[in-house]
């Protein structure tokens, strides 16, 4: 099974993987939501993959779990300032679903969606090179709904925003528009380590 390159074991120190203005939340998990938490049935899960592909691909939660399983292991940043170090989530790599679908040369953009209604856009390239995974494992054990289980998005080396809970489509796109957070003033990408937390950083 996969995992993220880089990854030697679990690393002893924190120094240097801190991003600016973050503090480590160390053992707990915040849980922040716009929206209220749904009940995801994983008997009529499905995620899509369509837009911009030669090969519009919906799979349903039997389907996903017969592609090849990776593991990331590392770290993840929010936009209200807390880190966590050293997260262990299982699931599939984009890459693998768009390898699927087949994006075409004009594709450069995606729009997430949420089961909630909720969106999110990133470039094509935040996703793929072995950079983001649609996740149903935490730590081992099924995903907490209140984290977004059955399934969500994973980009760690953007703000956690950017990784939507509950994800059941990737739209992709020649040009970008905003996703929710995106119109209320968050930053387009939301790179940690530049604090691109809102519009104008």
């Amino acid at each position: 099974m996969p995992v993220t390159r880089g990854f030697l074991g679990r690393r002893r120190g924190h120094e240097g993987r801190l991003p600016p203005g973050q503090y480590d939340t160390g053992a707990g998990w915040p849980v922040l939501t716009a929206e209220a938490t749904p009940v995801v049935d994983k008997a009529s899960w499905s995620l899509s993959v369509d837009g911009l592909v030669e090969r519009p691909t919906t799979w349903s939660w039997d389907e996903i779990h017969q592609l090849p399983e990776s593991t990331f292991f590392g770290d993840i940043h929010c936009v209200t300032a807390w880190s966590k170090f050293d997260v262990t989530f299982k699931g599939v790599s984009v890459d693998e679903l768009l390898d699927a679908a087949g994006p075409t040369p004009d594709a450069a953009y995606v729009m997430v969606h949420a089961s909630t209604g909720y969106t999110t856009n990133l470039p094509l390239s935040d996703l793929v090179d072995g950079k983001a995974w649609v996740v149903w494992e935490y730590d081992g054990k099924p995903l907490p709904r209140q984290h977004g289980g059955p399934a969500r998005l994973l980009v760690p080396h953007l703000y956690f925003w950017k990784s939507a809970k509950w994800v059941s489509r990737l739209e992709l796109m020649a040009h970008d528009r905003p996703g929710f957070w995106e119109r209320n003033g968050y930053h387009d990408r939301g790179d940690p380590w530049l604090e691109q937390r809102y519009q104008g950083d």
